[in-house]
């Protein structure tokens, strides 16, 4: 922890995977039942809009934080904690991010009450995050979205749903889980 954490202001500690993963216009392919014998038929769209999502998604609470941009960039991660340290802003956040470029902290001022970890490179199965976007996904597959406004309604929606247990049931690695409790031994 950071020297300049006042106690008094610090009220729990959570443990977060953030991520980001792209949504587009672009028609998501699935697997489909069929009769033995007959091709599937869909409608497919083929199209080059897109926004990205951020996330951070607690297996300890099941709390869930996400940020929608047009790109991936250092100043939108930095907008991103920013808006996240506002978000329970008593909470000590435990923050598990990948090795992007973009989040390289370097010469950035982080929030006071936001630790940054991370995961060791090209290693994406120990991210849970990556977990929460095939959920998301597999949620808006074959389906046909006319705009980025559409695919952004429908993404809200599934936000919406991520209630706590389901971000638990996801993203609760049980080796993650262990190491918090014998820390925090809540």
């Amino acid at each position: 922890m950071r020297s300049s954490l006042d106690k008094d202001t610090i009220t729990s500690v959570n443990l977060y995977f953030q991520d980001e993963s792209r949504f587009g216009l672009i028609t998501k392919q699935a697997r489909v039942i069929t009769a033995k014998g007959i091709k599937p038929i869909g409608r497919y769209k083929h199209s080059y809009l897109y926004k990205w999502l951020w996330g951070s998604f607690s297996p300890i609470t099941g709390e869930s934080f996400c940020m929608t941009t047009d790109g991936v960039c250092k100043e939108f991660f930095i907008k991103y904690l920013q808006d996240f340290s506002k978000h329970k802003p008593k909470e000590l956040k435990i923050l598990v991010v990948d090795n992007a470029a973009f989040h390289s902290i370097k010469e950035v001022v982080l929030p006071e009450n936001i630790v940054l970890l991370n995961i060791p490179p090209y290693c994406p199965e120990l991210n849970p995050a990556e977990k929460i976007w095939q959920w998301m996904k597999k949620n808006i597959a074959i389906k046909i979205y006319d705009t980025l406004d559409d695919l952004e309604r429908k993404i809200e929606q599934l936000i919406e749903k991520l209630e706590g247990e389901i971000v638990k049931s996801i993203t609760a690695y049980q080796f993650y889980l262990k190491v918090y409790y014998s820390i925090f031994k809540v």
